[in-house]
């Protein structure tokens, strides 16, 4: 059976995020509490742009965050989950005069059906997380 060799295009656009990224996991593996489900591949998977992220609160503390893929099993199974990437989050008050500072992770990476990606963070902390992505 030949390759496929037409180029494939996302057909639905999707944003999705978790607003609520608070506690700390120190697992690198993927597994232990709490993981934040940030994007679920679609049903016929998908593709996923970059993901985002940014403080939400004036006490912000710095965190590294921890972006995982997972093959659509239980996240308590180390054996489902890699880590694809971690970015180091800053301290960052929140002002009134100035903008707080946000920190972008390229992924440009296709997801099979019922892939997810999740995140952990290593101090507690308050981040929202973004994925920027499509449907195919």
């Amino acid at each position: 059976m030949p390759a496929n060799t037409s180029p494939i295009f996302t057909l639905t656009p999707v944003i999705e995020f978790n607003n609520s990224i608070s506690g700390a996991n120190t697992a690198t593996d993927g597994t232990g509490t709490p993981v934040y489900l940030v994007f679920t591949a679609g049903t016929n998977g998908s593709y996923v742009q970059k993901i985002r992220f940014r403080h939400t609160s004036s006490n912000a503390t710095a965190t590294v965050a921890r972006i995982f893929i997972n093959n659509g099993g239980a996240t308590t199974t180390a054996a489902n989950n890699v880590l694809f990437d971690e970015i180091t989050i800053a301290v960052n008050t929140i002002v009134q005069t100035a903008a707080s500072t946000n920190y972008e992770l390229p992924l440009n990476f296709a997801l099979p059906p019922n892939y997810i990606i999740f995140v952990t963070i290593g101090t507690a902390a308050n981040l929202d997380a973004t994925i920027i992505g499509g449907d195919y």
